[in-house]
């Protein structure tokens, strides 16, 4: 039995700093080393899959050397991390990404894009339409970096760099997180921390609006300065940006604290939100002036045109489809949604568990158990399952061994619901044997890279979770007393960072809060849901959120490998800053406003 220490150095502030070293080795090689390249050309960071591995490495070493876990356990917890980062993570942006490049490949795209235009013709609101309020409805349905990968190659496709487009896109999957992939996060929270999950979804849903009203104006701001333009030229669009923005909140509101629509807070919130502002657009109000890509700006320029009076002009974009081709082109996209939304349902996902029940086995692999039925395999990992335990004050006195088991949810699992979408997408837009081949192929190729390093992260965050140094820097963070509701923003923001999954960091750190809360008479409905809330501000640092987007943005390979640390730190800055609003809203809710904190039901 590997029982968990968490000051091996016997001194606290020493254990701590060597916790840290696989993460600050995992962000310099990322974004800070300088290297040249073949043409001389000077870089900071290196290549996302060599950076990776060096971050793994220095885990293994602080895991083995200084924490004396067993070295067949370390393989054992990295491998798990793998396979399940697989089933979990990598099947699901595999089958989304295939998903688009068949639109792609059958012409559909076009339309698709063009019909986005047609909304509004600004460059502005684009962002916003696509980044925000359109990412947050396939976040819904199936999170894990989808909504970066698909929005992103969406931008992309109308016309935006890929390196604005991965960072607005990064920036814009922050709101909707806590209830991604039918509300996943909040589920394993629920579950976590032992408390009752409509009332935890609810808190978030208390807290997360503010910075919903907030991102349309971030990423509006942020475009416009990437465009060489102004702050008035920022705040022109405010009506619309308020609109997508605040109608998103208020139904995040509603349906978070809904027992009914609280796990499908993302979708109903997104659709609402795509629905008000187009209508506000058509028929409200709309910018006076259509603001331009600088590339446009400077097209017109040298086509001797005014950019002035070329803003106003729109009679150049006449839409060319029928309402019966529009709604062909979008076919696919409405098939994902529908069919995340079902095997989002935890019938429908019981059901699929037990499909083939009748159909057992039993056997070993590895010298561990490796039996079940053909739906639902169980692998009990070597060395590992049921042979490291957590220790006070991170988990409970005589707390059970940690279960470490992969389990085989192939049919259930929410990718095999993305490809499921993409196979009828195919069939529906009648895809030729040539075209099927180019789809797949395309694919892969697009992915290899990204496959290859979010599966050395998502080890390496497994691996920090066995050892306990991830649970050594979480406790760095309980020390700050009347302060904590702050902190545990960040404790949920670091959790992210290390697993790249909102739903991981609830796993990794919803108890440890509890019982922090608990420790330090602090309502533990409001702490246990701020490492959610918090955790969504990770989300544009992780290194596997990162890589999808360089993979859905970036067409040439050499520029996707090197595109990883410029992002990193492009976005890292935002994503402190956005833990630190989300901190300050939990101390005052904690300490100025405690009656906007939900109260669980009787019993629970």
């Amino acid at each position: 039995m590997y029982q968990q220490s968490y000051d091996p150095m016997g001194n606290v502030f020493l254990s701590t700093i060597v916790a840290a070293i696989p993460i600050a080795v995992l962000l310099y090689f990322i974004a800070l080393h300088r290297h040249r390249d073949s043409e001389g050309n000077v870089h900071l960071g290196i290549s996302a899959p060599y950076a990776a591995f060096f971050g793994v490495i220095a885990a293994f070493l602080v895991s083995c050397v200084v924490f004396n876990m067993p070295i067949t356990s370390a393989v054992s917890a990295f491998a798990l991390g793998t396979l399940s980062g697989f089933l979990g993570i990598i099947w699901i942006v595999l089958a989304a990404m295939f998903l688009y490049t068949m639109s792609v490949v059958s012409g559909k795209f076009e339309i698709v894009k063009e019909s986005i235009v047609h909304i509004s013709f600004d460059r502005r609101l684009q962002c916003v339409l696509i980044a925000f309020s359109f990412g947050a409805i396939i976040e819904g349905t199936s999170g894990f970096g989808t909504p970066v990968a698909i929005a992103g190659a969406v931008m992309v496709g109308l016309g935006f760099k890929p390196f604005q487009s991965a960072v607005l896109n990064l920036l814009a999957n922050t709101a909707p997180v806590a209830w991604g992939a039918i509300g996943t996060p909040i589920v394993t929270l629920a579950a976590v921390s032992g408390l009752d999950q409509v009332t935890l979804s609810a808190m978030a849903g208390r807290q997360l609006p503010w910075i919903s009203i907030l991102v349309p104006f971030w990423l509006v701001v942020t475009f416009v300065k990437m465009e060489g333009g102004t702050w008035k030229e920022a705040f022109e669009v405010w009506p619309a940006a308020l609109c997508a923005g605040g109608t998103f909140a208020g139904m995040q509101f509603l349906a978070s604290g809904s027992n009914s629509f609280h796990l499908m807070t993302d979708v109903v919130s997104g659709v609402f939100s795509v629905v008000c502002t187009a209508l506000f657009l058509r028929f409200v109000w709309h910018p006076k002036t259509r603001f331009l890509l600088k590339s446009e700006r400077d097209a017109l320029a040298k086509a001797g045109k005014s950019t002035a009076t070329a803003t106003t002009d729109t009679s150049e974009w006449k839409y060319r489809y029928t309402t019966g081709e529009t709604v062909y082109a979008w076919l696919p996209w409405v098939i994902l949604i529908l069919c995340c939304a079902l095997w989002g349902l935890p019938d429908f996902k019981k059901y699929l568990n037990n499909l083939f029940s009748g159909v057992t086995f039993a056997t070993t692999l590895l010298g561990s158990p490796f039996a079940g039925t053909l739906s639902l395999p169980v692998w009990d990992m070597p060395s590992l399952n049921n042979l490291v335990q957590r220790m006070p004050p991170v988990a409970p006195i005589n707390a059970k061994p940690e279960a470490a088991k992969f389990i085989i949810n192939w049919l259930s699992a929410a990718g095999t619901g993305v490809f499921v979408a993409a196979i009828l997408s195919g069939l529906v837009l009648k895809l030729s044997p040539v075209q099927w081949k180019d789809s797949f192929i395309r694919t892969l190729q697009r992915m290899k890279i990204p496959v290859l390093v979010i599966g050395q992260v998502l080890g390496l965050g497994f691996l920090t979770r066995y050892a306990g140094t991830d649970a050594v820097l979480g406790l760095a963070f309980t020390g700050a007393g009347f302060m904590y509701p702050f902190f545990a923003a960040y404790l949920g923001w670091l959790g992210v960072f290390l697993t790249g999954s909102d739903t991981a960091s609830n796993a990794l750190f919803g108890s440890l809060q509890r019982i922090t809360a608990q420790q330090l008479h602090l309502n533990e409905i409001l702490i246990v849901a701020t490492n959610s809330t918090g955790g969504v501000m990770g989300k544009m640092i992780d290194a596997q959120s990162i890589m999808v987007a360089c993979a859905a943005c970036y067409d040439d390979p050499k520029e996707r490998t090197h595109a990883l640390g410029p992002i990193f730190r492009t976005v890292f800055w935002y994503s402190i800053a956005g833990a630190a609003v989300i901190g300050l809203i939990a101390l005052l809710q904690a300490y100025v406003f405690p009656g906007v904190i939900p109260i669980p039901p009787l019993g629970k």
